[in-house]
């Protein structure tokens, strides 16, 4: 796909996953052990045979910056290869990114340097499978514009997406931001759904710097490819939908935009279900990261009775040592050490976590660096959680916060 140039959308400050957020870019939080947010979508575009790739970065980029440095440096440079993470550099106004729309204008002296035909912009904190190679090729038959990859929803989901209106031959005619009304158009694919844009957009580059361009000049733009951009160029534009083809090999199709702290925690959970929702293992379509140079999980301590050291419905990365505890249906992720006479539970803990002995934990999410001490109980009594400082979601899930907060 050498006339096609990547976009990755990795700028947003993630408020809505607060504290995890705190310290680092959404795309670069810790995801099912071993992996970061934005990896699913690096090896998506890798997968599709995608090899020229920029990341727009703007809050708190450091620790992902050097994650893509150190994880994703595996393109050929000689063969005009590369991930390029790109931060904000005000070469056209005095502000910093003021939007998604915004984001790519801003850098469009980059991408037209680039000479491709096609612009494939995407959102760096989704978790799913996609070719993004046949999405190119259905762009390239419909002779489109712009081509937008859609999701069907149930109607009662509509106002947490963009709502596209699709007619018999796949074009859009409508498209309506979060709308609120409540009577949203129902999907070409299937009426008794909606179809939601996934955020996934090909563009011919032509049509892209062009839009951008108009949208820049409009002084009453939020600069945000949904709510301003799509509608806007639905009038001028061929602007096909793609309804999403998943490629993991499941009854149902997997999309999940980890955006709050609950969401994040129940696409955390898929991964530990005997028969995963999610599926890491298969090898037709990795799903690449940074590998830690840690040694292999370790359990130990076998006393019947008395002591175990055991992991069951668990994802448990390198470099964890259960020592005499329990481990059910969690997510530990390096370097995690799990003491004697333990019980985690439906949990996830972040890199280098420690719980002390005797503790127990329950629908919680331990962020990095976090050291509880012997005796510790998170997840049982709300009440006690919010009093320790720890923030307890709507649906009872527990966050930890790391050290110094």
């Amino acid at each position: 796909m050498e006339s096609v140039l990547a976009i990755l959308l990795a700028g947003g400050a993630g408020e809505r996953l607060f504290p995890l957020t705190r310290h680092i870019a959404k795309p670069g939080v810790p995801f099912g052990g071993a992996y970061r947010i934005i990896d699913f979508t690096l090896s998506n575009c890798i997968n599709s045979d995608i090899r020229r790739i920029f990341i727009l970065t703007q809050y708190k980029s450091l620790e992902l910056n050097r994650h893509v440095r150190d994880g994703w440096n595996i393109l050929s440079a000689e063969l005009g290869e590369y991930i390029e993470v790109i931060p904000p550099m005000k070469r056209i106004g005095e502000d910093w990114y003021l939007g998604t729309a915004d984001a790519v204008y801003q850098n469009t002296q980059s991408l037209i340097a680039e000479n491709a035909d096609n612009v494939l912009i995407l959102s760096a904190d989704h978790i799913y499978k996609m070719n993004y190679r046949s999405m190119m090729d259905w762009h390239h038959k419909h002779a489109a514009d712009v081509t937008i990859a859609t999701l069907q929803v149930p109607p009662e989901d509509a106002s947490r997406y963009g709502i596209a209106g699709i007619e018999a031959d796949h074009h859009i005619t409508g498209f309506e931001e979060k709308p609120q009304h409540g009577k949203p158009c129902p999907s070409f694919f299937n009426p008794q759904m909606v179809s939601a844009s996934m955020g996934i957009y090909i563009f011919n580059t032509k049509a892209l710097v062009d839009e951008l361009q108009r949208d820049a000049d409009n002084a009453n733009s939020s600069h945000d490819f949904g709510h301003d951009v799509i509608p806007a160029l639905l009038s001028r534009r061929r602007v096909i939908a793609y309804d999403f083809v998943d490629i993991n090999a499941k009854a149902a199709r997997y999309w999940r935009d980890v955006g709050t702290i609950d969401s994040y925690y129940e696409a955390n959970m898929d991964l530990v279900n005997v028969t995963p929702e999610f599926n890491l293992y298969d090898l037709r379509w990795p799903i690449r990261t940074k590998m830690v140079q840690q040694p292999p999980a370790k359990f130990v301590f076998a006393q019947e009775g008395q002591r175990m050291g055991v992991a069951v419905d668990s994802i448990v990365s390198h470099g964890c040592i259960v020592s005499g505890g329990r481990v059910n249906r969690s997510v530990l992720s390096p370097g995690v050490r799990v003491n004697s006479f333990c019980e985690v539970d439906s949990s996830i803990l972040m890199p280098n976590v420690t719980i002390g002995r005797k503790s127990r934990v329950h629908r919680a999410i331990l962020d990095t660096g976090v050291h509880l001490p012997e005796g510790s109980v998170v997840g049982y009594d709300a009440h006690k959680d919010r009093e320790k400082g720890y923030l307890v979601t709507e649906s009872g899930i527990v966050v930890v916060p790391s050290p110094g907060e």
